[in-house]
Formats: C-alpha cells, sequence, structure tokens
C-alpha cells in the first residue's frame, strides 16, 4: 500500500555534488574517497521495518535527505501499522506499507500484495535506498530496484546477498553505546550527508484531526493544556514495565501534589489489565484525579494528547519517543534495555535506573529470561517522584 503524504515536486538537480557537505549554513570537509554524486539523486527510498519507536527515531533522517537533495523526493518503507509515525512528515512524498498480515491470507494474495508492492517501487525509480535494519528484504528488494547508490549496515559474517547488494556500508561502534538516532544518521554519514543538529530532531505530526479530538477530549474531562501529567505505564514488552502497584504509588503521590494525571495506554489486552490493576490499586481519595484514556486513543491522537501535557511519565516504550518528538518533558524508567541507545531524545528529562544491579543493561526478556526485570521492578517509588517534581520545577513556564 502507499499512501502520498505531501505533494510531488518539481524534480531539480542539486549542483552539489561531493567536495563539501553542506550543514545549515557551514560546510564540513568531505574525505569519503566514495561519496554519492548528489546532483544524480531524484529520488531516494528509506527503509525502516521495525517497531512504532524505531520508525519515530527514523524521522531525522528525512530531513537531512530533503535537504541534501532540494527539490528530490524521499520514500518511506515501514510495516502498514507504523506508517502514522511517518505520516504527514514534510519531508516525505509518499509512505509504502508492508503488511505483516499478507502471510496469513494465503499464497495467493501474499503474492500479488508483494507484487504491487514491489511495481509500486519500481515505478519511483530510485537513485538511492537507505536500509536502516538488518532485515534481508532490504538486500532483495535493493537489487529489484537497482538504485545508482544503496547504502546498508555493515554486518560481520554477512552472506553473499547481503555484501553484493549496496554500494555502500555504514559501521557502528563495537564497544561503545549510541542513540539510535545517531546510528541511523550514520548511514547518510557514510555517503557524505553530516547532519546538522537542527535536523537531528524528531518529527511527528498528530494532524488537525486528532488535535481537534484530543481538545474535545481534555475538555469533557475538564483538564486544561499543560496542567496535567500523562502517565503510560505499559510497553509492547511487559518486562520493561513497573509494577502495578508502584505505579499506583506515584499516581497517588502526584495526586496529593494536586495534579491531575492522564492514564494512556494501547488497547493491547495485557496493557489493559496493566491499566486496570494500577487504577484498583489507588488511593480513594486519587481517583477523582485520574482520568483514563487507555486504549481509546489512536497514534495521532496519542501524539496529539502527549503535547499538551505538562510532563510524561513512562518506560522505554514509543510513546516514550512520541513525547520526544513533541518536545514534552520526559520521567522514564529503564530497566534492561538501555538509556543510552534508546534514551528521550532533545527533551529536558529524568532517566530513572537501578543503582544496585551492575548487570544492567543486559538486553535480556526479564532476569533469566523470566520476564520480570529487577533492576526494573525495584526501582523506588521516592526516586521517580523526587525527579517528577524536580523536572517539573526546572521547566516551569515563566510568567508574563
Amino acid at each position: 500500500m502507499t499512501r502520498r503524504c505531501r505533494p510531488a515536486t518539481p524534480l531539480l538537480s542539486d549542483p552539489g555534488a561531493s567536495g563539501t557537505a553542506a550543514v545549515g549554513e557551514h560546510a564540513l570537509p568531505n574525505w569519503l574517497d566514495d561519496p554519492i554524486d548528489r546532483a544524480r539523486v531524484q529520488r531516494a527510498l528509506v527503509i525502516k521495518l521495525r517497531h512504532h519507536g524505531d520508525v519515530l527515531l527514523s524521522s531525522p533522517v528525512f530531513s537531512v535527505l530533503q535537504r541534501a537533495f532540494p527539490g528530490a523526493e524521499c520514500d518511506a518503507l515501514v510495516y502498514a501499522e507504523t506508517a502514522p509515525m511517518l505520516e504527514d512528515h514534510p519531508s516525505i512524498v509518499q509512505v509504502h506499507t508492508i503488511d505483516r498480515n499478507w502471510k496469513r491470507s494465503g499464497l495467493a494474495r501474499q503474492f500479488g500484495a508483494e507484487r504491487r508492492l514491489i511495481s509500486a517501487l519500481r515505478a519511483r525509480r530510485y537513485d538511492l535506498v537507505v536500509h536502516l535494519t538488518e532485515h534481508p528484504r532490504g538486500a532483495w528488494l535493493t537489487r529489484l530496484l537497482a538504485p545508482r547508490y544503496a547504502v546498508a549496515r555493515e554486518l560481520p559474517g554477512a552472506n553473499w546477498l547481503w555484501r553484493s547488494s549496496f554500494t555502500h556500508y555504514y559501521r557502528l561502534p563495537l564497544a561503545t553505546p549510541r542513540h539510535t538516532v545517531e546510528c541511523n544518521l550514520d548511514a547518510l554519514r557514510r555517503i557524505g550527508l553530516q547532519p546538522s543538529a537542527s535536523e537531528k530532531a524528531l518529527v511527528l505530526r498528530a494532524g488537525p484531526a486528532a488535535s481537534e479530538r484530543v481538545a474535545a477530549l481534555l475538555s469533557s474531562e475538564g483538564l486544561a493544556p499543560r496542567r496535567f501529567i500523562q502517565l503510560h505505564p505499559g510497553s509492547r514488552w511487559l518486562f520493561k514495565c513497573w509494577p502495578a502497584e508502584r505505579t499506583a504509588e506515584l499516581v497517588n503521590a502526584l495526586a496529593r501534589d494536586g495534579w491531575p494525571i492522564v492514564l494512556s495506554g494501547a488497547p493491547d489486552a495485557r496493557e489493559q489489565a496493566l491499566v486496570k490493576a494500577i487504577v484498583g490499586a489507588l488511593d480513594p481519595r486519587a481517583r477523582g484525579q485520574v482520568h483514563d484514556l487507555s486504549g481509546k486513543l489512536t497514534l495521532k491522537e496519542l501524539a496529539a494528547l502527549t503535547a499538551q501535557a505538562r510532563l510524561f511519565i513512562g518506560v522505554d516504550s514509543a510513546p516514550m519517543h512520541i513525547a520526544s518528538a513533541m518536545g514534552t518533558p520526559v520521567v522514564v524508567l529503564f530497566g534492561p534495555s538501555g538509556e543510552i541507545e534508546w534514551g528521550p531524545w532533545q527533551v529536558p528529562q529524568r532517566v530513572i535506573t537501578s543503582k544496585v544491579h551492575p548487570c544492567r543493561p543486559c538486553g535480556i526478556d526479564g532476569c533469566g529470561g523470566g520476564k520480570v526485570s529487577e533492576c526494573l521492578t525495584t526501582l523506588p517509588v521516592a526516586r521517580v517522584h523526587a525527579a517528577a517534581r524536580e523536572l517539573l520545577a526546572e521547566t516551569e513556564p515563566v510568567s508574563a
């Protein structure tokens, strides 16, 4: 499926080729032996076949490409459920999607869907493909599309298909962690495109319809913009979640501070059960200040809600990255995943991690693979509450 994000612009040749890499008002020297010739790129495709947060963290790539190739067109290829993360991005013309359900619809239907996708991609005649994951689909798609340039991650021990499908390979640090945004941008650095600081910002557009519905919801709940705290306790991976009892204790403390709390969450049954357990464990005096919007919002509406929150509190999840994109201050609890690679991006923040578990971040789905992460479940409520109060004070709007 293909969704158009912005009108296509007339294709122009960029007179700047190799030699320097424009960065804002400056130019950096380009010491690469094999930079791409920017004048020969009229259309580019970025492939990011991962989850919602991963896709959102690739949004700066399109900002850099638009500046590097003025007048050219940039498209995205993502899984269908993650498309809202990039729809309405001002630097994207079309979002092509792959539906994970194709493989469950029978071979004939799957083949037809794949054929239509390939036809749509081929019709775009891409000059550059940027593949941002290790998914093998990116390798064989690149071979089918035959762009002039293609860049992907350098993978030690990669098979013949991977080694022969791309013109350029970018490297990531072997022993030191690096934020995922920077890792995505490394693909562009490898072909001679250096990002500026302003281009590294996450880009997510909620859109007028989502903003209007959220404004109506907040009004019906008696909530004013920037006068409530959003708490999103869930994640698609439950081993990244804080226990319901501790989350409820935090909500009680924030309610005592006088803050209305908006609970958000996915419609997934497990996340709904977590929210229900939190609400059930609340002090009766706090319940009047808690507004449960979990399972009631689309991704765009979630972004619109987060944009209106005074503070976002959550765990390592896509909604935390949405908060970064919307410029909302973030308090986030990290357990087995790494905050350096996945932490809040370019917003005021407090990252809460264990001080007594030297084994983290381990990347394991709970201690011993048991789906429960003690480095997360044992985080004290008092630390999270103090971090929230500090960040609220630090980001308090200045009165006129």
